[in-house]
């Protein structure tokens, strides 16, 4: 499985994530978790020390007999044996013995995939945290950077585009939050054997599992049964919130980057073709890419949410369809956090186009401004009524809203003409936009800062 716009063959620098997703590095954890196993059973005297020391020696990838593994696999059919068979031919024959002791294919499949995606969750955060930085650094620069703020697609009242950034600091704080807070839940490994109670090693079972666990900096399940995929599921759904937060961010600019609002634009660099018929065309690919892994993405979950109840310890069809989604929905958030680190390093803010679209209502985006200043004098609805005939009557007609201010006796005899400026000028009226788009920066660097 592939992300819908994948960049490995581009110069992108992916933090040696896609080395993680290869057949070696699934084998590589495999192996780590067979030798923290037999060293675990090792310490609570369930297989000779001698045989667990030997079994870590012999357990290198280079040892791995792949064409072997192969042949076997031909001949037996069996996604997890042939890999057994040539670690056991790699072991000295005593210690050979011990291999995958008392437990089952899926304790070590399903331990392995977790133990990789928590390295690989680590890079994820780490990545947050450059889009973080990024994102702080916009927020600082544009904390008084006037804009239209927009509601239904239309025009509200004016904020900065620095309040704007904030508001997606915020989000990825919160998702980056579920991420490390999850982590205890997810990242678990299951030695129960076959049904997951134990049943080979009862005496020592939970106290080895939590050893592995300990081992291999993850957590041991509560009930290491086959058939929970929660936290799995919890994960993915995480991801997809991270993905969400990216997606936003994507389409914000995607659509304030067409040439009809023109505020802002994607890092450009020189040759870049965006079409091969239109020579003018300089697409958004960063964002599209985002876009549409983000919403391939969110289709995963629901999935795993009609296998993850199915009957019984154990169920084949379910441990096939969660090894994909895992590694799906990897690959999409991948593809996802490098474009976004990307986009929000590399993005061209227009600050001049910003104000010129702000004031393209020539005032009425701040008719709340001036009802407010109304009510003082004549009550909130009264102030309402008023100001909603002028602006309606403007906008209707086209006419200029100063002017229609200025004609009208009640506004005219509370304000003067500098006055009246001032209060229909977007830059008069942006509220906390800036404060809140420092006091954002600020964290985003507190807590970029903590995940370097």
């Amino acid at each position: 499985m592939r992300a819908l716009y994948d960049s490995k063959t581009k110069t992108m620098d992916d933090r040696g994530i896609r080395e993680l997703l290869e057949e070696n590095a699934k084998y590589k954890s495999w192996l780590e978790v067979e030798v923290a196993l037999a060293k675990a059973q090792a310490e609570y005297g369930f297989i000779p020390k001698k045989a667990a020391k030997e079994i870590e020696q012999s357990a290198k990838i280079e040892n791995i007999d792949f064409e072997e593994m192969d042949r076997i696999y031909q001949e037996i059919g069996h996604g997890f044996v042939p890999f057994l068979k040539v670690l056991v031919k790699a072991c000295p024959e005593e210690s050979g013995k011990y291999v995958h002791y008392g437990i089952t294919t899926q304790n070590v499949q399903q331990s392995g995939q977790l133990h990789l995606v928590k390295r690989i969750h680590d890079k994820f955060l780490k990545l947050a945290g450059e889009i973080l930085e990024n994102l702080a650094k916009l927020a600082e620069e544009h904390a008084d950077t006037v804009m239209a703020g927009r509601t239904h697609g239309r025009h509200a009242t004016p904020i900065t585009y620095g309040y704007k950034v904030s508001a997606w600091i915020s989000e990825l704080l919160d998702s980056i939050e579920r991420l490390e807070e999850s982590e205890k839940r997810v990242f678990r490994v299951m030695m129960g054997g076959a049904v997951g109670d134990f049943s080979t090693m009862p005496e020592v079972g939970p106290k080895v599992q939590d050893r592995v666990a300990e081992l291999l900096d993850m957590y041991p399940m509560d009930v290491p049964s086959r058939n929970i995929n929660t936290h799995k599921l919890e994960y993915i759904m995480n991801l997809q919130l991270l993905g969400s937060v990216c997606h936003k961010i994507a389409q914000e600019v995607y659509q304030t980057s067409i040439e009809e609002i023109a505020e802002v634009a994607e890092g450009f660099k020189k040759g870049t073709v965006g079409s091969s018929t239109m020579p003018h065309k300089v697409n958004p690919k960063l964002s599209k890419g985002i876009i549409a892994n983000s919403q391939k993405l969110y289709s995963l979950a629901s999935v795993g949410s009609y296998s993850s109840v199915r009957p019984y310890e154990g169920d084949s069809s379910q441990y096939m369809l969660f090894d994909g989604l895992m590694e799906e929905a990897i690959q999409l958030m991948t593809e996802i956090l490098l474009r976004a680190e990307e986009l929000t390093r590399t993005l061209t803010v227009n600050k001049e186009r910003m104000l010129e679209n702000a004031l393209n209502n020539k005032g009425l985006d701040n008719s709340e401004y001036l009802m407010m200043e109304m009510a003082k004098k004549l009550g909130k609805d009264q102030a309402h009524s008023l100001v909603y005939d002028i602006a309606i009557r403007t906008a209707a007609y086209g006419e200029d809203f100063y002017t229609n201010l200025k004609a009208n006796n009640m506004i005219s005899e509370n304000f003067t003409d500098d006055e009246l400026k001032e209060m229909i000028d977007p830059r008069s009226y942006t509220g906390l936009s800036s404060d809140l788009a420092k006091k954002m920066a600020k964290k985003a660097y507190v807590k970029a800062k903590d995940l370097k």
